[in-house]
């Protein structure tokens, strides 16, 4: 009967945060476009965070309950959903509508986001993110969106035509929205992390797995339901623009602000994140450098490609704690087999796309 409770209570966290997100982008942008605010700010800013709300509140929550399961759960969400990201929403996108890659994320957003990742996994190597480390996050997002600013030329068509509806609301009315927004995601977040807390202890796996799993999955639905619109639509500069962005706000800003709330305690990192899942955090967004290169286009051999390496991430994860004296053979198999498989995979494609580039 617990157990059943806190998968109800996991549900409705995750459709409380969807509602949400999506009033609380709505009535931040009104808000913002009735102050005068320029809208290349706006959506540098607000509209971006804005599928990246419910790890925000997941995460602050977890870390604001102090201890070593609230701060399981927080940093394991982050690092969880960018590997949802990169290889489930980017995967099933690519396998609704093959997608076009412009050169500036194989040039800029990559690379940087690439960056940050092997920073914070830095960071993290010692067990814990400290306030200073939250402060350098943050940092590095106010440079980022300086840079942005300044690097910016022109907003896409569908950005503005947004901008342009949601500026039709009246003060009150964006008011409201936004009111109502943060409360649900606020109460959506608590509903979230008392579930999965509940739902590890009834499973007897740790916070750090939920978090990486479950919550993690369901803090990226905006992402995922995003792109794949997107994707729909013909509009795949949205569909992997979304992700990246998402991932680079997870680590500067979300990341950023809980390491540096937690003040002189520090954000405890599990010593397993560090030795495994900040490494296949790190790897799937260099796995993006030749995907993005090989052809200017994401295909849907490629997505299904990064599918089936969640598929693997997923069963590791419930060999670990199903049967842990499998591990290691499972991790040889992956090692000896997949790896290369995937290596030789993605140099094929890099190759192709040089020889066809030659000849034309």
């Amino acid at each position: 009967m617990a157990y059943g409770l806190s998968l109800v209570e996991i549900v409705v966290g995750i459709l409380l945060l969807f509602g949400g997100g999506e009033l609380f982008v709505a009535g931040s942008v009104a808000i913002s476009l009735l102050l005068g605010i320029p809208q290349i700010v706006i959506g540098l800013t607000v509209v971006s965070l804005g599928t990246s709300a419910p790890e925000l509140f997941v995460s602050l929550i977890s870390t604001l309950q102090g201890g070593s399961g609230g701060d399981a759960l927080a940093v394991s969400n982050i690092v969880g959903s960018n590997i949802f990201n990169v290889l489930v929403v980017l995967g099933v996108s690519a396998l609704v509508m093959p997608l076009r890659v412009k050169s500036r994320l194989v040039r800029r957003d990559v690379p940087l986001l690439l960056g940050v990742s092997m920073f914070t996994w830095g960071m993290a190597s010692g067990g814990r993110l400290t306030w200073q480390a939250g402060l350098a996050l943050l940092t590095g997002t106010v440079l980022n969106l300086l840079w942005e600013m300044r690097s910016a030329k022109e907003e896409p068509a569908e950005v503005q035509e947004e901008f342009e509806n949601e500026g039709q609301a009246s003060a009150p009315v964006a008011a409201i929205k936004l009111a109502a927004g943060l409360g649900l995601l606020i109460w959506g977040s608590q509903l979230l992390v008392k579930g999965a807390t509940a739902a590890a202890l009834g499973l007897g796996v740790s916070e750090t797995v939920i978090g990486l799993t479950i919550v993690a999955a369901g803090t990226s639905m905006p992402e995922l339901v995003t792109s794949v619109v997107a994707a729909y639509r013909g509009k795949a500069d949205l569909a992997i623009g979304n992700v990246v962005g998402s991932n680079l706000l997870n680590q500067l800003v979300i990341l950023g602000i809980c390491a540096t709330v937690s003040g002189t305690r520090g954000l405890g990192v599990d010593p397993l994140m560090v030795a495994r899942d900040f490494p296949i955090m790190v790897l799937t967004t260099l796995v993006c450098v030749p995907i993005f290169s090989s052809g200017g286009v994401i295909t849907r051999l490629e997505g299904g490609l990064l599918l089936g390496l969640y598929g693997l991430y997923l069963v590791e994860q419930l060999v670990l704690n199903m049967l842990p004296a499998a591990v290691d053979e499972f991790r040889l198999v992956v090692l000896v087999a997949v790896l290369p498989a995937v290596l030789v995979f993605v140099t094929w494609s890099a190759l192709a796309w040089m020889r066809k580039s030659r000849t034309t």
